[in-house]
């Protein structure tokens, strides 16, 4: 069953009172953060039902970006992670909060940006393009929300040399999860840099016609890795580790990784397992 958490001030509240509601299966029951692309592409509605009949876990979670979900992490505030930031995951298990780091899968990041292309960045590298987007002052839209996608943005801005951009006009920040970035975008005719699993999710949304299209893609520096990480026992002990275990143990199994590389929008792979790299 899906458990969908939105709003992080009743976070707490809810898994109390749901934990409460449902005491005789609280055993079962694990809390997870996680980003709003495995969520927004609908995989883990897809995943859930699998995960309750092969685990018995009734899982429930909370998706915002990647920063935000360490932070419940640190706070103890979920048993494990789901996450796309590998920078800051290693940071995160080495400062002794989570254990057992397991890669789960990966897409690619890529820019999508009006169908005119304004600034005409069409088939040029993302060096490129983050070059050419300064020097334009193109319009850009930004998380600038501290998740795994602005975290990616930000590394690339420094990889092109372009000092990050932060008040001016063109520099867009939203602070809001992809989807809605992805919309304030096609609203202010913006490129803006997004999950290509969540880019799908809008095309499907529009029926395959969307205002945003692909236009920077392919670059290796574009892949896009999640992970799942158990909160670290001995700095929660109300964490429920075991469980936590339990779950990426399943996650890196093959039939696992199989629902995860079967699940498709418009035909098309929203994302590719890869436990065994």
């Amino acid at each position: 069953m899906k458990r969908l958490l939105k709003d992080l001030a009743l976070v707490s509240t809810l898994f109390f009172i749901l934990l409460g509601a449902q005491n005789v299966f609280a055993a079962d029951i694990l809390k997870m953060a996680t980003t709003t692309s495995t969520d927004n592409t609908g995989l883990l509605d897809y995943l859930a039902p699998q995960i309750l009949s092969e685990t018995g876990i009734e899982l429930l979670w909370v998706a915002v970006g990647t920063g935000k979900a360490l932070e419940l992490g640190k706070n103890c505030d979920v048993d494990v992670l789901f996450v796309h930031a590998p920078a800051s995951e290693l940071k995160y298990v080495a400062d002794g909060y989570g254990v057992d780091r397991r890669q789960i899968m990966f897409n690619d990041f890529i820019i999508i940006g009006p169908k005119a292309d304004p600034a005409g960045i069409k088939g040029k590298s993302i060096v490129e393009f983050f070059k050419t987007v300064e020097v334009k002052k193109a319009a850009f839209a930004s998380r600038g929300d501290n998740s795994g996608t602005n975290k990616k943005e930000l590394e690339l801005w420094k990889e092109a040399g372009v000092t990050i951009p932060d008040k001016e006009q063109w520099y867009i920040q939203t602070g809001q999860g992809m989807i809605n970035t992805i919309n304030i975008a096609a609203e202010r005719n913006a490129y803006t840099l997004t999950d290509r699993g969540t880019y799908i999710k809008y095309e499907a949304n529009l029926k395959g016609n969307p205002p945003l299209v692909i236009l920077v893609e392919g670059d290796a520096s574009l892949r896009n890795q999640y992970s799942i990480i158990p909160v670290n026992p001995q700095r929660c002990k109300d964490a429920k580790y075991d469980l936590a275990t339990k779950l990426a143990l399943w996650f890196v199994s093959p039939q696992a990784q199989k629902f995860i590389g079967d699940f498709k929008l418009m035909e098309k792979q929203l994302f590719t397992p890869n436990a065994g790299e």
